[in-house]
């Protein structure tokens, strides 16, 4: 019997960096899992170069009659685990019967922290990894930055275990748009951390990582902002770290997700499309809890 197809679900970009890095994702997805139906596209903007519409239209094409969509997301964006379940009712209604389901964001996965990592290693010179650089760096991890606080919560939690036990001298968070602090304030104050730095005589060293999959303009303002902030402070030294990229780890996180939904939802056996909420968040659950509370001392009184 063949698996449920994959559906790869990217957040509205109109940059081409995003449809590319997509592209790879899928074709190293398709090469490392022959098995299994793998598309990709976006939601989220009208305009955007690979609609998720489309994708879903060529797994029908090739057979598929159920898929799990997988948010290629690092974290919940706003009002996405509601915009991805619209998006997809919108894109199957011509399928009628085609089963589907909602994965989990990708998150700060630990096959992830470790290509941060390696960006890391990258900018800091041929991929070394000695103590004393590593000692003397301050680390700003940029998010894109969100009106919902739990998504901006997500940077911070990856921060957290990015600098754990890495020998990192800190690893601070900043965003690009809609969320404090921005770059030039993170910057400001990886500075301040680095000079306090121990044993590095005030000469430290900040490495700018974006928590970004793809390139594009995102990435090309998060750039501007750093460059702009460095020309300003000709006394502190500032790296530039790579964007994540279609890489093999993100390929088998991807897949990890899969086989999660896979195997956790009843709707993947063939009933017609549903949708869970895409974020691995408590919100909802917790939500109902207070409320059940509220009630239940309201009855009280």
């Amino acid at each position: 019997m063949t698996p449920p197809a994959l559906l790869i679900a990217g957040h509205g970009t109109r940059d081409e960096g995003g449809p590319e890095t997509l592209r790879a994702l899928v074709r190293v997805l398709g090469e490392r899992h022959p098995e299994v139906p793998v598309a990709g596209g976006f939601f989220g903007t009208a305009s955007s170069p690979l609609p998720l519409g489309d994708a879903v239209d060529g797994l029908v094409e090739r057979g598929a009659t159920r898929f799990a969509a997988i948010p290629l997301l690092l974290a919940p964006t706003g009002p996405v685990p509601h915009a991805l379940p619209a998006a997809l009712e919108l894109a199957t209604a011509d399928h009628s019967g085609l089963g589907y389901a909602c994965g989990a964001e990708l998150g700060p996965h630990p096959k992830l922290l470790e290509v941060l990592e390696l960006r890391l290693d990258e900018a800091l010179g041929g991929g070394a990894r000695r103590p004393e650089d590593r000692a003397r760096t301050t680390v700003l991890l940029v998010g894109r930055g969100a009106a919902d606080p739990y998504a901006n919560a997500e940077v911070v939690r990856a921060a957290r275990l990015l600098w754990e036990g890495r020998g990192f001298a800190g690893v601070e968070t900043a965003f690009v748009s809609q969320a404090a602090p921005d770059v030039p304030a993170g910057l400001d104050r990886c500075r301040t951390l680095a000079a306090a730095a121990p044993g590095n005589g005030g000469q430290g060293r900040i490495v700018v990582l974006p928590y970004f999959l793809f390139s594009g303009g995102l990435w090309e303002r998060l750039q501007m902002q750093t460059e702009g902030w460095a020309a300003a402070h000709p006394g502190t030294e500032v790296l530039s770290a790579g964007v994540i990229g279609p890489v093999a780890e993100v390929a088998e996180v991807v897949m990890e997700r899969y086989r999660e939904t896979v195997a956790g939802d009843p709707l993947l056996s063939g009933a017609p499309g549903g949708c869970r909420a895409a974020a691995e968040d408590a919100r909802e659950p917790d939500g109902a809890q207070q409320a059940a509370a509220v009630a239940a001392g309201a009855g009280e009184q």
